[in-house]
C-alpha cells in the first residue's frame, strides 16, 4: 500500500482516547506548527487537501484503506453482491458479524476515519475568518469544510442509526463543531433531528459559500456536489420537494455517459457523467487497491470477491447495455460465479474511485417525485435514465407503490459496487434479500462456462452462501445487524455516551 506523500499539513484528531490512541492519528513527520497553518487561506487549505488524502488513501491493513471501505462494506452486506468467503476483506462484513463487532479493527476505523476529519475541518471553520486572505478564497475553503464535514455526518446519520423516517429522535453518535484536544470531554450521542439539522445547515452554508468557485480538478466540492448531498440529505428525511431540486441542480452538468462508455470500467474521474470522485495515480494510489475487491475480470485482481448474485442478473433487459457486462467464470477455482465487469483496473492496477454520479440524482429525482405523488414526472426522469442505458422503458401500473418499487430496482442495477446498499436498505426500511442459486427441488442450476483452453462446459451456477443473521435469524427491516456500531473504547472513554 502507498503511504501518503503530498500530505503539507495536517492536524491530531483527538478529541476522545479512542481518536488519540489510535496509530492512524500520528500525524506526519512534515507536520507544521498550527500558527504557520492557519496564517494564511491558502495554507488553511491544505488542511483540507491532507485530510482528504488521508481520508483516502490511508488506512491500517488492505481491508481497511480510506472511505473505500465503507462503500465496499456497505455493498458486502446488501442483496446483489455474492461475497466469496475464502477471500481476504470484506467476508465478515458479508456475514453481518464484522460492523455489528464493537471491538473489531473495522468499526474502529471507520469511527476514527470519520471523527478525525471532522476534527480537521473544526479546525478550519473555527480559523478560516481569522487567516490573511482575499474573501473569495476563505469562502471556498470555509465551503469545502463544511460540506466535508456534512459529508461525514450524513455518514454517521445513515449507517449509525435507523431510518429517520422511523424515528427522528433516535440517537445516533456526539456532535462535534468546536475543534477538540485530548483533554476535551466527550459529548452526548445527538438526536437524528439534530444531526440531520447539522448536516443542511452545513450544506447549505457552503452552497452559498462555493456559489462561483470553479473547482480544477473533480477531488474538490463544489456547488454541484454540494447539491448533490443535499439531495441525498433530502430523500433521507422525506422533504421530496427539496431532494428533487437540489437533485436536479446537481446533475445539471453532468450528462448521461453514452452507452458504450458503460464498458470502460468506472476507473476514470474525467468521466464526464461523474460528478465527485477521488483520482488515483502511480505515485499516490493507496485507494486503487480497494478496486481488487470489485474488478473480477482483470487478471491483476487480487481477490476478484464481490462477484454478482446470479437472480441479480434476472434483473437487466437483455437489450440493456448493462447486460452484456455478464459473464459466468470459467476459471479454475471460480466455475460457476457470475461476473458483473462493471469496474475494471486502468493500466498499473490503478482506478480512480467513483463517489457521485449524474446517474444517482436522476433517481434521487424520480423516487423524490414518486414518494411526492407525481408519478409522471417520476416515470418520465426514470426513463430517461433507462433509455441512456438502451433498457426497455418502464410501460407498467403508475400506482405510486409500483413506480417507487421499479425505481429502487433500478437504483440497484444503476449503483452497483458503488457503496449505497446498505443504506438504502436502513434508509427504505427494506431489507437483506438472499436466495440459494437452486431449482424447486433445490439442486444447484446449471450454467455454461468457458474455460481458459476455450471448453464450453455445463457447472453449478454459484451465488450467494449466507442467507441469514449471525444468531441464524432471517434478514428482516430494521435489524440490529445493519448498524455500523460504535467502538468499545469509544464506549469505554467518554462517559457521556
Amino acid at each position: 500500500m502507498k503511504k501518503i506523500k503530498y500530505i503539507s499539513f495536517i492536524l491530531i484528531a483527538a478529541f476522545s482516547s479512542t481518536a488519540c490512541t489510535n496509530d492512524l492519528e500520528t500525524a506526519p513527520t512534515n507536520q507544521a506548527n498550527e500558527a504557520e497553518i492557519f496564517k494564511t487561506a491558502e495554507s488553511a487549505e491544505t488542511v483540507i487537501n491532507g485530510t482528504w488524502a488521508k481520508f483516502n488513501d490511508d488506512g491500517p491493513t488492505y481491508a481497511n484503506i480510506g472511505y473505500s471501505t465503507v462503500l465496499r462494506a456497505s455493498d458486502a452486506m446488501g442483496s446483489d453482491v455474492a461475497v466469496l468467503t475464502n477471500k481476504y476483506g470484506f467476508a465478515s462484513a458479508y456475514a453481518f458479524t464484522d460492523l455489528v463487532n464493537s471491538t473489531g479493527s473495522r468499526s474502529q476505523f471507520v469511527w476514527s476515519l470519520l471523527y478525525s476529519a471532522i476534527n480537521n475541518m473544526n479546525n478550519v471553520i473555527s480559523r478560516i475568518d481569522g487567516v490573511e486572505g482575499s474573501q473569495s478564497k476563505k469562502d471556498q475553503v470555509k465551503g469545502q469544510a463544511k460540506a466535508l464535514r456534512a459529508f461525514c455526518y450524513l455518514n454517521l446519520a445513515s449507517l449509525y442509526q435507523f431510518s429517520y423516517l422511523k424515528d427522528k429522535n433516535a440517537l445516533v453518535a456526539p456532535i462535534y463543531t468546536e475543534p477538540t484536544t485530548i483533554n476535551s470531554v466527550g459529548k452526548k450521542r445527538a438526536s437524528l433531528e439534530e444531526m440531520y439539522t447539522l448536516i443542511k445547515n452545513d450544506l447549505s452554508e457552503a452552497g452559498l459559500l462555493l456559489a462561483n468557485y470553479t473547482r480544477n480538478n473533480k477531488d474538490k466540492i463544489d456547488k454541484s456536489v454540494v447539491y448533490g448531498l443535499l439531495a441525498r440529505t433530502y430523500l433521507n428525511t422525506g422533504e421530496w420537494t427539496k431532494a428533487t431540486a437540489a437533485a436536479q441542480i446537481a446533475k445539471a452538468s453532468f450528462p448521461l455517459m453514452a452507452p458504450e462508455k458503460y464498458k470502460d470500467g468506472f476507473n476514470d474521474i474525467t468521466n464526464g457523467e461523474w460528478i465527485w470522485g477521488h483520482g488515483q495515480t502511480q505515485e499516490q494510489s493507496g485507494e486503487s487497491y480497494a478496486f481488487h475487491y470489485l474488478d473480477v475480470s482483470s487478471s491483476g485482481s487480487y481477490y476478484y470477491s464481490f462477484m454478482a448474485d446470479p437472480y441479480f442478473k434476472d434483473l437487466f433487459d437483455t437489450n440493456d447495455i448493462r447486460y452484456q457486462l455478464f459473464q459466468w467464470d470459467g476459471l479454475p477455482g471460480r466455475e460457476g460465479l457470475l461476473r458483473y465487469a462493471k469496474f475494471k483496473f486502468k493500466a498499473n492496477l490503478i482506478a480512480d474511485i467513483v463517489f457521485m454520479r449524474s446517474a444517482e440524482m436522476y433517481l434521487i429525482e424520480a423516487e423524490a417525485e414518486a414518494r411526492n405523488g407525481n408519478v409522471t414526472n417520476a416515470v418520465a426522469v426514470l426513463n430517461q435514465l433507462k433509455s441512456a442505458r438502451q433498457a426497455n422503458l418502464y410501460s407498467g401500473s403508475l400506482a405510486q407503490n409500483d413506480v417507487i418499487k421499479e425505481i429502487l430496482i433500478e437504483r440497484r442495477k444503476e449503483l452497483f459496487g458503488e457503496g449505497f446498499s446498505l443504506s438504502d436498505i436502513i434508509r427504505t426500511q427494506g431489507t437483506v434479500v438472499r436466495k440459494p442459486f437452486t431449482d424447486s427441488n433445490g439442486q444447484p442450476i446449471k450454467v455454461q462456462v468457458t474455460t481458459p483452453d476455450g471448453t464450453v462446459k455445463t457447472v453449478n451456477g454459484r451465488g450467494h452462501s449466507v442467507f441469514s443473521f449471525p444468531d441464524q435469524s432471517a434478514f428482516a427491516p430494521n435489524s440490529k445487524y445493519y448498524l455500523f456500531t460504535i467502538p468499545q473504547k469509544e464506549v469505554e472513554n467518554n462517559t457521556n455516551l
